[in-house]
């Protein structure tokens, strides 16, 4: 029993195994023409470490010939199982219906074989009864131009070529001509210093005192940003994105506390305005406008006045123009010394000629 029973899983080990391997056949084309050639790949499925032995070469049927075998790359499957393939190249000379018999591929010691397979080879017709409408190839023809002054052929069409060329150099000419310049002028602007700027900023205010007094939001909507202007440019911090508390706490180590006090105050009072819709007092105004007024004096630096060269922007229209000029001017440099250099080579041709 014990025999039996070792015997059985042998055989059912053999059938698993067997049942693994996989052998096909395929050919790139079951049909081609009289002396192309076609390929009949041969392929064994099967594990990792098996040893797959294709035929070296193959027997196929007469008209058939082998050229060659060829090796092709492994493909590896999901299973842990291996695709190994092998090409063989045909061709044949005969027209006729060709049977392929199956190749055996051996797979650790056992022999599979293929799936038998079938290839047509087709001809092309010829009408060798009517030979006669072949021609062979023609002679070679002399042109029948014939140039007595061979000579001044060069010259005469460098010639033609330098008239081209001076008309073109003319045409541009009269383009650059009628494409007036474009005149850029340098302008010198004065540079204000901080204070200067928010004082005049301030002094517009107060020109319009009559219209501000109807909006005393707007007159401290002006007034504070004139005074987060002056101290952004002043102290060098981001004041118009700051809040009034935090410019007042970031000039608490660099100015007087009374002077903040008084600016303290008059931003308080601009966000009881804009924001709480607080009416002010009878002149409370004109003393927030001069504690300004005293904040900017008590802290500004005098420095001389800078100039700046302003260049100006030219308009889409005007770089377009100035483009233009600067192409002209090239090409017709450049068409002017070319035709120099082709007058040159005539003159020396014709030279050489008497």
């Amino acid at each position: 029993m014990k025999r039996l029973f070792i015997t059985y899983l042998l055989a059912c080990g053999a059938l698993i195994s067997s049942a693994q391997v996989k052998v096909e056949s395929s050919i790139s084309s079951i049909e081609m023409l009289v002396g192309q050639q076609v390929q009949l790949t041969v392929s064994a499925t099967a594990d990792e470490n098996a040893v797959v032995e294709f035929p070296q070469t193959a027997i196929f049927p007469q008209g058939i010939e082998f050229l060659g075998a060829i090796d092709m790359p492994n493909l590896s499957l999901d299973d842990g199982q291996v695709t190994r393939q092998r090409g063989y190249v045909l061709t044949s000379f005969d027209d006729t219906l060709y049977y392929l018999p199956p190749l055996e591929v051996r797979v650790d010691g056992k022999t599979y074989q293929t799936k038998k397979l079938a290839l047509k080879v087709l001809t092309v017709d010829v009408d060798t009864t009517n030979y006669e409408q072949y021609y062979g190839p023609k002679n070679v023809q002399d042109n029948p131009f014939d140039w007595e002054l061979d000579d001044w052929a060069r010259p005469f069409w460098l010639s033609v070529v330098l008239l081209v060329l001076m008309a073109l150099t003319y045409y541009l000419y009269i383009r650059l001509r009628d494409n007036k310049p474009v005149i850029a002028h340098i302008r010198v602007v004065k540079r204000l210093l901080p204070h200067q700027k928010a004082m005049k900023a301030i002094e517009e205010i107060k020109a319009e005192k009559m219209v501000t007094a109807e909006d005393p939001k707007m007159y401290y909507t002006r007034l504070t940003d004139a005074l987060r202007k002056y101290i952004e440019e002043r102290y060098g911090f981001s004041a118009m994105e700051m809040t009034s508390s935090e410019i007042i706490d970031r000039l608490m180590n660099t100015d007087d506390p009374q002077t903040l006090s008084e600016l303290r105050q008059l931003f308080l009072t601009a966000d009881l305005v804009k924001f709480a819709k607080y009416s002010t007092l009878i002149n409370e105004n004109d003393a927030n406008l001069v504690s300004a007024i005293d904040f900017i004096n008590k802290t500004k630096v005098d420095t001389p006045v800078s100039e700046q060269e302003l260049m100006p922007q030219l308009t889409a229209e005007e770089q377009r123009t100035k483009n233009s000029r600067i192409a002209l001017k090239t090409a017709i440099a450049v068409a002017a010394v070319v035709s120099v250099l082709l007058f040159g080579y005539i003159a020396y041709c014709v030279y050489d000629i008497i």
